[in-house]
């Protein structure tokens, strides 16, 4: 620009219209959509005592102890109807029925979570190393996630049953 230059009232409603312009496009790329944005994960957070009254003693165990039910003991094993699990603590939808695959471990297992729905961290109990899965909303202990199931992703999401609640869709 030359020396001693002033924009005019035109130039820098340009400008400014530009920058916001800009600042959309970003937003848009961050979250891919006004409806991803929207349906960002809220966080929920809950006493013990909380947790304690809303689920059974055994829910209560695996989801906020991160304990594991006994294989082949839940009912979801045999689920084979069209619907969602969501999480028993919250309700947030964890995986599709189209993803549940019969991974012969006695837990039910999955091939794919709901995309940030589940969140991860390294698990050295046991003697090995191994990735724990959580929700995402409520921080609820689901089980564990290994790299041996089926395609298209070679993952398998072992799930406690008692950490899941299942929804049938209707018919």
């Amino acid at each position: 620009m030359k020396k001693g230059y002033r924009m005019n009232r035109r130039e820098f409603t340009g400008f400014a219209i530009a920058g916001i312009g800009m600042l959309a496009l970003g937003r848009a790329i961050c979250f891919e959509s006004a409806e991803a944005a929207a349906a960002a994960i809220m966080k929920i957070t809950k006493s013990n005592e909380e947790w304690k009254k809303m689920l059974t003693d055994e829910q209560y165990r695996v989801l906020r102890e991160e304990g594991t039910e006994r294989p082949f003991s839940s009912p979801l094993n045999h689920e084979k109807r069209t619907g969602k699990f969501v999480c028993a603590g919250c309700g947030l939808e964890l995986f599709s029925s189209n993803t549940k695959f019969d991974s012969g471990t006695g837990w039910p297992s999955f091939y794919q979570a709901i995309e940030g729905h589940v969140e991860t961290k390294s698990d050295t109990t046991l003697m090995m190393q191994r990735t724990e899965y959580h929700c995402a909303q409520c921080g609820g202990h689901q089980g564990h996630v290994f790299d041996d199931g089926p395609k298209p992703t070679g993952m398998r999401y072992c799930n406690n049953g008692l950490a899941l609640n299942f929804i049938p869709d209707k018919v």
